[in-house]
């Protein structure tokens, strides 16, 4: 009987282990960050509110229509905000009548993604043009992206019995092999989102914001934030960023500064040894207390 308990528990050691090992491989890459990757620069002084880019990011990544809480015959596609069937979504900042602006609303696409870090099974992913994207035929659902995300982006299909993580992935699988864009970019009919390499994206916004001072506010969101994001937003002077529902962040990723300790922590796997050999040796501590209790039983 204390052979089988034994087999079992370094069974588990065993598991355990190789799970640590798996979960190494989610760390984002320790390398430079790619400044140079594509992404979308968003111009909210422009965007019309038609929501054009809702319906064709729906479609181009078939996705279903949600009906609104305003719409209860279900006649118009009213998302309110993201979830397990939208991954793109205009919304309305409105202050007085003179003040209000729009706002569209997607994944970051951080150029330090902490969803990609704290994977522990590579299901968020990071490709060299710096897409963020999710293979659902990794996930465990353990919906750890969901927690590290600044941006709180990545969805949850609650409603499925095998539910997916949803996100945008800037039409990687999409659009971009068919027409060289995303949805969103393609559609647009002011040419409030465009498409194109982050550096010839940030070049621009500031190029804007320095030619119209009195339209824009001075500052490029995403440019610093949490060590750079691959969609770069543009605001109305007369709107702070927070109000659009942009948070205020640091400009370290919490991806770099978490990796620095793990990777610390865990090479040689020198910690993980020590915690299992602590773990191995309260347990046979506690055997040999229940083996002695058992004995004592006996007597009685």
């Amino acid at each position: 009987m204390k052979s089988q308990t034994r087999r079992g528990f370094l069974k588990c050691f065993g598991l355990a282990g190789t799970v640590l090992a798996v979960g190494r491989a989610g760390f984002a890459s320790e390398g430079a960050i790619n400044d140079n990757g594509v992404g979308l620069l968003y111009d909210a002084t422009r965007c019309v509110g038609c929501k054009a880019c809702v319906a064709a990011c729906k479609r181009a990544n078939d996705l279903p229509p949600e009906k609104g809480s305003f719409d209860p015959e279900g006649i118009w596609d009213a998302p309110a905000d993201l979830d397990g069937k939208t991954r793109n979504i205009v919304k309305l900042y409105r202050e007085s009548e003179s003040v209000w602006s729009y706002v569209k609303v997607q994944c970051m696409h951080c150029m330090k993604p902490s969803c990609v870090s704290v994977c522990p099974v590579s299901a968020m992913q990071q490709d060299a043009d710096g897409r963020v994207f999710y293979d659902k035929t990794r996930c465990i659902g353990c919906r750890m992206c969901m927690v590290a995300c600044p941006f709180i982006v990545p969805r949850f299909q609650w409603e499925k019995p095998l539910p997916q993580i949803v996100k945008c992935d800037l039409c990687k699988f999409s659009e971009v092999p068919r027409k060289g864009k995303p949805a969103c970019a393609g559609v647009c009919p002011t040419e409030a989102v465009q498409y194109g390499r982050r550096r010839q994206l940030l070049a621009e916004a500031k190029r804007r914001t320095e030619t119209n001072p009195g339209r824009y506010r001075s500052y490029v969101y995403g440019e610093h934030e949490v060590g750079g994001t691959n969609v770069l937003y543009l605001a109305s002077a007369a709107v702070p960023f927070d109000k659009l529902g942009l948070p205020n962040l640091p400009n370290e990723a919490p991806a770099a500064f978490s990796e620095k300790i793990q990777h610390r922590i865990y090479k040689g796997f020198m910690a993980p040894l020590a915690l299992y050999a602590t773990l191995f040796f309260v347990a046979t501590l506690n055997r040999k207390k229940l083996s002695k209790g058992g004995e004592k039983e006996e007597e009685r």
